[in-house]
This record gives structure tokens, sequence and C-alpha cells, in this order.
């Protein structure tokens, strides 16, 4: 993405900022042993290991939500931070790994389900001082979703709709 672009979204969403707001879903249906996953146009799948019922045919639920951490801070940084504090970008690479006891999906006595101690490497390859860096990190801090969903206490509202066969 190019700085002229930015520049030119930061304007019309400025002038009219009901374009910018949205409602991201993501729908999903069981196919055998497996979510098929729906966003728009996309789909995908996710799946759990053996030892959980899965065929461990595609990523679990844990990998996906690490990866949409992973994802936006690629993404996000090269693509619309970069250009709009003018740091030049050669490539950015992300880590995010966490500490999981997979007998808590179970209800096993003395272990939890939580995630437990996420953690995010970022590398940004540039040839830029440390500092403007430094702030692309920082903002990015500020502004990513993901981790601010992931950082920040949400209520996430639940409902259960039944259906008869």
């Amino acid at each position: 993405m190019s700085a002229t672009t930015i520049e030119d979204t930061v304007r019309l969403w400025q002038a009219e900022p009901d374009k910018a707001k949205g409602k991201p879903a993501v729908k999903a249906h069981s196919d055998g042993a497996q979510a098929v996953l729906e966003a728009g146009s996309f789909s995908w799948r996710c799946d759990l290991p053996q030892p959980l019922g899965g065929t461990n045919a595609a990523p679990s639920p844990t990998a996906l939500l690490l990866s949409a951490l992973a994802g936006c801070a690629v993404v996000f940084i090269r693509d619309t931070l970069a250009p709009q504090l003018g740091v030049r970008v050669d490539g950015v690479h992300a880590v995010v790994q966490c500490e999981a006891d997979s007998r808590g999906l179970l209800g096993i006595d003395g272990a939890v389900p939580d995630l437990q101690n996420i953690q995010v490497t970022i590398t940004v390859q540039t040839p830029d001082p440390d500092e403007h860096v430094q702030r692309l990190y920082q903002v990015w801090r500020e502004r990513c979703p993901i981790y601010l969903a992931l950082t920040n206490a949400q209520q996430v509202g639940t409902a259960l709709e039944i259906q008869r066969a």
C-alpha cells in the first residue's frame, strides 16, 4: 500500500466516518470432523488434534487465533503503518506462541483450558533508524485490533439456538 492511498483513505474517512465502519463476521458450520469457516468470499477450515476428537487435518482454533495476531502484525505494519509513518520496510515477520494445557479442554481437574503467556515477536527489516521502527511498533500496539482484543478485557456475548432434527 502506498502513502498516497493511506492519505486518501484518511481524508475520505475524516469527511465521511460512516464509510469506515463495519461489522466483520465469520460464519462456521460443521463438515465431518472439521469446521468450515467463511467470511465474505473467503473460506477455510479448522480441526482439532486427534486426542481431542478431531482429525488434525486443518489448523486448530488456537492456531487460527494466534495466526490472526501474527497476520495483523505483518500486514498492518507493512501495508498501513509503515507508509503512514514514512518508515521504509523491506519485510516483516511475526512469531506468536502461547502455552496451552489440553487437559483443561477435557475438564481434567487441576488444568485450565485458557491460553497462557501469549507472546508475539515481530521482526522488521528496514534501513531506517531504530527510533523510527520503535515508533512503528508502538503505534501497532496502540491500533492493532487483534492485539487490543486480546489485551483489553472484552465482554463476549453468547447465544444458543436449538434446532430439532
